[in-house]
């Protein structure tokens, strides 16, 4: 049915390579995604309309990663311990306001894929700055008189030092990038317990660069190690 996000927005191809490959890597199992307050929960549509294909749960900021879990907990009582429970959230659910329950879901170990969808901003709300905001840049409350200063927040070492099972750093913007993308999406399925996926999602409106760019800003993020891909694999940094 299409979906409401911008033109150019790189997180709308994310998320289309995040329900195929998780659900090319487990076809026998269901996904149920689970949204908190960001561009994603008008993305999704309005019921009855869904773009997403799955069954969709929207959240306040704080709480996705607490419901998650206990949508998780409910889905194994009743017997679909194969149900996949996957957060799409935004650096400003993750790294900011609902900080405290993705980190209490991961110090708990529990068996759900968390998705830190990063653009750098709460975009959403006019591109004010955000844990994850890089040094240097601009938004509306870093004004260009006084950038961002300070690094954003590591959330990948971050969420390793939970003990996690396993955390990977993933953008989309060459063929080799999409076969790490899927590779680090069948690697996270094979696994049980929380696994955390740092997708690098450029944003056409907020990083004010035309919309037929979004691609080529992705692959330039990472050739540039500004946006390095890793993988935590059961301890070990690949």
């Amino acid at each position: 049915c299409g979906h409401a996000a911008c033109a150019g927005c790189a997180p709308a191809i994310n998320v289309r390579h995040v329900l195929d490959g998780l659900a090319a890597a487990k076809p026998e199992s269901r996904i149920v995604l689970v949204i908190p307050a960001s561009c994603w929960t008008i993305i999704a549509g309005v019921w009855p309309v869904s773009t997403f294909g799955v069954t969709v749960h929207l959240t306040p900021f704080a709480s996705a990663a607490a419901e998650a879990s206990g949508i998780k907990a409910a889905l194994r009582l009743r017997g679909y311990e194969d149900t996949q429970v996957v957060v799409w959230a935004g650096d400003g659910g993750t790294c900011d306001i609902g900080f405290s329950g993705v980190s209490a879901a991961a110090e708990r170990n529990e068996d759900i894929i968390y998705v830190l969808n990063d653009n750098e901003a709460y975009m959403n709300t006019g591109v004010q700055k955000s844990g994850a905001t890089p040094e240097g840049a601009w938004t509306t409350t870093t004004p260009t008189s006084a950038p961002r200063h300070g690094q954003k927040k590591d959330m990948a070492r971050i969420m390793a030092a939970h003990g996690i099972p396993y955390v990977a750093t993933l953008a989309l913007g060459s063929v080799p990038m999409l076969k790490d993308f899927r590779a680090k999406e069948a690697g996270a399925a094979e696994v049980q317990g929380f696994r955390f996926l740092h997708i690098l999602g450029p944003c056409p409106p907020g990083w004010r660069y035309p919309t037929d760019q979004s691609v080529e800003v992705a692959r330039l993020a990472v050739e540039s190690r500004t946006f390095p891909l890793l993988a935590y694999d059961r301890g070990a940094w690949k």
